[in-house]
């Protein structure tokens, strides 16, 4: 495919592993952010191919993931509701909330529809006047601006009858929590390329030279991401800290300045609750006041929903790379994407979905 093939060439990939190889002479534990990268590093080898002295661990970069168990638990009580449509994307359907999750809610029949954008959702509730239309809006800051445009645009036509579930959460507070814990090990940073494109590069800077490592916004394709790698631990081994942009093609520093007005007219930053980690300041977005008519929390009375996360699941230690999805002991076994336990099972950028459709599953015998 035009303009991807070169970053799927085995010939360059085998340079730039080579490259890896000879750079490296320490140990050193990097940190992929999105849940994609993960999924590109198991899918095409990469974890085994690169050094056995480089650890890549698996960041909290799965917005499915990181949803709040109360969260999918306001969603399930909204879409239970005769008078809703409720849209989501596909991978929210299957993401268990306490007791059931929204297929189910759906074959209890619930209208609950999937969406490829909000603004689908946007021209549902246009074509159903009579029925209240739900967006689940859950993403990083790539997926805020069009959720934000769905909102301004019901504003501006007027529709009354569409509100958003909001689940928007920013990566670089994140990762201050992940480096901030005492149990903090990781070295270097491949950031999302997706949210740099979007959010610029400026938030990495200030990162970097307060926890002295290295950050590099990095693309998704194996030679992106092998790349990315070669860049972090040149870094590393020169004793450099700074901010790179391995994703030039795509990310300027300045990131899309579109993109960012519409998510300030239509969000603020809020302090927000991260399943498995919990509460993380000024890592998410709300509506503001002015845009409070389209808040669900407060059209259906769900603000206030509490739920504790269930002890069994230990996704929240393996979105702060502390573990890895084989050493659960209900990895393969009573969670399986069929049955999952937690999102990270279940999302198609989950850590625990991509070790167990690329085998990586040491512990089942």
């Amino acid at each position: 495919m035009k303009y991807l093939d070169e970053f799927r060439d085995p010939y360059i990939a085998k340079k730039i592993v080579d490259e890896i190889h000879a750079v490296t002479t320490k140990d050193w534990v990097i940190m992929e952010i999105c849940g994609g990268q993960t999924h590109s590093i198991l899918k095409n080898g990469i974890d085994q191919l690169i050094p056995k002295s480089i650890e890549l661990v698996h960041g909290p970069g799965c917005p499915v993931c990181v949803t709040p168990l109360e969260k999918i638990d306001k969603a399930l009580a909204i879409a239970s509701r005769d008078d809703v449509i409720f849209t989501s994307f596909g991978d929210m359907l299957r993401v268990p909330g306490s007791k059931k999750d929204l297929f189910m809610v759906k074959s209890e029949g619930g209208d609950v529809r999937f969406v490829y954008s909000p603004l689908d959702a946007l021209q549902i509730a246009k074509d159903n006047p009579m029925k209240k239309v739900v967006f689940f809006a859950v993403g990083f800051e790539t997926t805020a601006p069009l959720t934000a445009m769905a909102a301004w645009q019901a504003k501006v036509q007027g529709i009354d009858n569409f509100s958003l579930l909001v689940s928007h959460v920013l990566v670089p507070p994140a990762m201050i929590a992940l480096l901030n814990s005492p149990n903090n090990r990781v070295n270097g940073y491949l950031a999302a390329g997706h949210v740099c494109t979007v959010m610029g590069l400026d938030e990495y800077y200030p990162l970097a030279a307060k926890f002295k490592l290295p950050i590099v916004a990095t693309g998704f394709e194996p030679v992106d991401i092998l790349e990315g790698i070669l860049m972090v631990v040149r870094q590393l081994e020169e004793g450099r800290h700074e901010v790179e942009n391995q994703y030039a093609r795509v990310v300027n520093r300045d990131g899309n300045s579109s993109a960012i007005d519409i998510i300030n007219k239509v969000f603020e930053i809020s302090d927000q609750k991260w399943r498995g980690i919990g509460l993380i300041p000024e890592s998410g977005m709300i509506l503001r006041d002015e845009m409070a008519v389209y808040d669900a929390e407060k059209i259906f009375d769900v603000e206030n929903l509490k739920v504790d996360e269930p002890k069994e699941c230990i996704s929240g230690i393996i979105l702060q790379g502390l573990k890895k999805p084989h050493e659960c002991n209900a990895f393969g076994k009573k969670c399986t994407p069929k049955n999952p336990l937690g999102a990270t099972m279940v999302s198609s950028e989950g850590a625990c979905a991509a070790y167990y459709a690329y085998n990586r599953q040491e512990n089942l015998k």
